[in-house]
């Protein structure tokens, strides 16, 4: 792979379609402009265009709209070329090989993006937000995505950036210059700065918790005997039949997941082998894979058939209950024997339902989502950074360097050893965006001192 290669991708699904987008960038596209659309003069920069598509044998492969962008004014931040031609796969191909005949490439995965952040179009953040966007799941998964790709990352990290290139410019310079006339230290030295910088890491490091509700949604298990009505559940929640349904007991002897929205939440709704004792071998390690899967939950449907005595839930499931992450289905309330179950896990909300009547499925639905929220508070989309395990990696290395500065400023220690821990905070800030221009902290530096005067 090399960055001054011109590479090609088709952008859009594969398949038949109105149209296709294949997208070209690289420094063929100036000349490739002309030589695709058979035109003499160049195109109008940035403006769509009807032309011909003309391969490397003269011959016309289709007509369509052509865009070109000039190095600089386009996504990757160089010259870009963009073709619409109509959604035929075999118009398509045909197009894809008269391009690999002219010297093209096909892209690599994720390129495009790659070569945007390579030419200062956008930071790392940035470029990770793209793919978020294209995997979000939900509204405020994407809404954060949007604000990420806006810069809200990088905004922040310029942010903690400048304020710690502050402390290490008054720092070096007092090391550097110790007998020019600078201004008099803050008495109590950078110790209320760098105590700030850490507790707004802190703050940050925290929103990775969030990140795999984002990207995977929240982890719902079904629980409860066995034909208490799992696999139905979940099969009425997706709206096809996703799990075997029947009278035999130990019918579901795996995990089976899949995936609803509700309201604005993304679930996994996870379907497990009934609770029960066993001699099968087979039912028992399906068991065993409920108790692994209950320990990374979010939360817990409890499913009991409401004609019989209420079910015996492990103690290491039950210790893991609450009334925030659980509701108590009690099921089959159509039929004539069924009871009132209030007094099974008293502590936790019931609803009462009939799945194969549809009876409280949609109050049901109603107390989930009023539980999801009191649960699992999200930060507000409008202002809301959450960090992936990358940042979050990155800047947990700036939250060490910065404690071990504060601990170095605290006892007295050499104010170049107290330099070396905020550089390397600084690195840890760089990584989450890209790298920073060391420059930066020599601007700082003579914005706030007249050094040399």
């Amino acid at each position: 792979m090399s960055a001054t290669d011109t590479i090609f991708a088709l952008s859009s699904p594969a398949g038949e379609s109105a149209l296709a987008i294949i997208r070209l960038s690289g420094p063929l596209c100036l000349s490739l402009q002309s030589e695709l659309s058979g035109r003499n003069k160049p195109l109008k920069q940035r403006q769509a265009t009807l032309c011909k598509y003309m391969s490397i044998n003269g011959l016309e492969l289709d007509s369509g709209i052509f865009l070109y962008y000039p190095n600089g004014a386009s996504f990757t931040g160089e010259a870009m070329l963009e073709f619409m031609p109509h959604g035929n796969p075999l118009i398509v191909q045909n197009i894809i090989e008269d391009l690999l005949q002219r010297g093209l490439r096909l892209a690599e995965p994720g390129e495009f993006t790659k070569r945007a952040f390579l030419n200062g179009k956008m930071d790392l953040s940035q470029a990770e937000a793209v793919a978020d966007i294209i995997h979000a799941r939900s509204n405020y998964s994407l809404e954060v995505a949007r604000k990420q790709l806006a810069g809200s990352i990088g905004f922040k990290m310029s942010e903690l950036t400048d304020a710690l290139l502050e402390i290490i410019a008054e720092i070096e310079a007092y090391i550097d210059f110790p007998e020019e006339d600078l201004p008099m230290q803050d008495p109590n030295g950078p110790v209320k700065r760098i105590q700030y910088l850490i507790n707004e890491i802190s703050r940050l490091i925290e929103t990775n918790q969030y990140s795999a509700l984002l990207h995977d949604g929240i982890k719902t298990l079904i629980i409860g005997a066995p034909n208490a009505g799992k696999s139905s559940l979940i099969n009425c929640l997706v709206g096809s039949q996703r799990a075997i349904v029947s009278d035999i007991p130990g019918t579901t002897r795996d995990f089976i997941s899949s995936f609803i929205m509700l309201d604005s939440f993304r679930i996994e709704i996870i379907d497990t082998a009934g609770l029960h004792a066993t001699t099968d071998q087979l039912e028992q390690q399906g068991i065993e894979k409920t108790l692994e899967q209950a320990h990374s939950a979010d939360f817990f449907l409890l499913i009991m058939d409401a004609t019989q005595p209420p079910p015996q839930i492990p103690p290491e499931i039950a210790s893991l209950l609450t009334d925030e992450n659980c509701i108590v289905l009690e099921n089959k309330i159509d039929l004539g024997n069924s009871k009132d179950q209030n007094d099974f896990l008293k502590k936790l909300p019931h609803s009462r339902i009939s799945i194969t009547e549809g009876f409280g499925i949609d109050a049901f639905k109603e107390e989930w989502v009023k539980r999801i929220e009191k649960t699992i508070s999200l930060p507000k989309s409008s202002d809301a950074i959450v960090l992936n395990a990358r940042h979050t990696q990155a800047i947990k290395a700036s939250h060490k360097a910065l404690s071990s500065a504060l601990q170095k400023v605290d006892s007295q220690d050499f104010s170049e050893l107290i330099c070396v821990d905020l550089r390397a905070a600084v690195d840890g800030f760089s990584e989450v965006v890209g790298k920073i221009d060391n420059e930066a902290m020599l601007d700082k530096l003579f914005a706030n001192f007249c050094i040399g005067k």
